[in-house]
This record gives structure tokens, sequence and C-alpha cells, in this order.
């Protein structure tokens, strides 16, 4: 398949928006006068993981998708240490996220080779 599917298409620029804007969003909250801020670089750093794996998922790398998948899988489960809403919420994004990555329909796009698709190692 050479024609990137619409729901890959929507996820990996959803994704890639953001992560954009949650990475500038939250590198503001650094402060040049104080002791360095793990807890923002580590926010940042998720942020970053988002952006580089929807650029990825973009380019048909199979290992974006799973990528992406853990990224939300992880806001699920810090959602639920905030509210049973989010985690709900982050959970349904997941599952629908999971559903259109992972459909027979788009493994083409992630196959690099004709004997990885026979297989369904994609």
């Amino acid at each position: 398949m050479k024609q990137r599917p619409l729901p890959v298409t929507i996820i990996g620029w959803l994704f890639l928006a953001a992560g954009i804007v949650g990475l500038v969003y939250h590198s503001r909250e650094f402060r040049q006068w104080t002791p360095f801020q793990y807890d923002v670089a580590l926010v940042c750093f998720v942020r970053l993981i988002a952006v580089v794996a929807s650029l990825f998922l973009l380019r048909g790398h199979n290992w974006a998708r799973w990528l992406l998948v853990a990224w939300i899988a992880y806001h699920v489960i810090l959602s639920g240490l905030h509210s049973a809403f989010q985690a709900i919420v982050h959970s349904v994004l997941l599952a629908v996220i999971a559903y259109f990555l992972f459909r027979r329909a788009v493994a083409p796009y992630f196959c690099r080779s004709e004997s990885q698709l026979k297989a369904s190692t994609c």
C-alpha cells in the first residue's frame, strides 16, 4: 500500500499537533534562575515522544504506531491518578486509536515487504 490510510493521517496529525502544543506550553515552565526542574523535563520528553512517533507514523513505520498506543496507554494510567472521568476518556481514546491503527486494512501501509504482510508481522 503506497497511499496513507485516512485514519492514520488524522491520528498522526492530531498527535503531532498535541505534541507540539504541549511541548511549547510546558517548555515555558522552565525558569532560568531556579534549580533544574526534572518534572517539567519529563513532561517535555513525553510530549517529544508524541512528536517523534507521529512523524514516523506518517512515514509508515510500524514501531511508531506501537509507540503512540503506548503513549496514550501511559496517559490512561496517569489520568487514573487524577480522576475517574479522565481515565475513562483516555481509555476510550486508547481503544479508538488502537482500533484504527491496528485494523487489517491499514496493515499494508506499515509493512515494508510482502513477506511481512503474509506473515502478519506488521
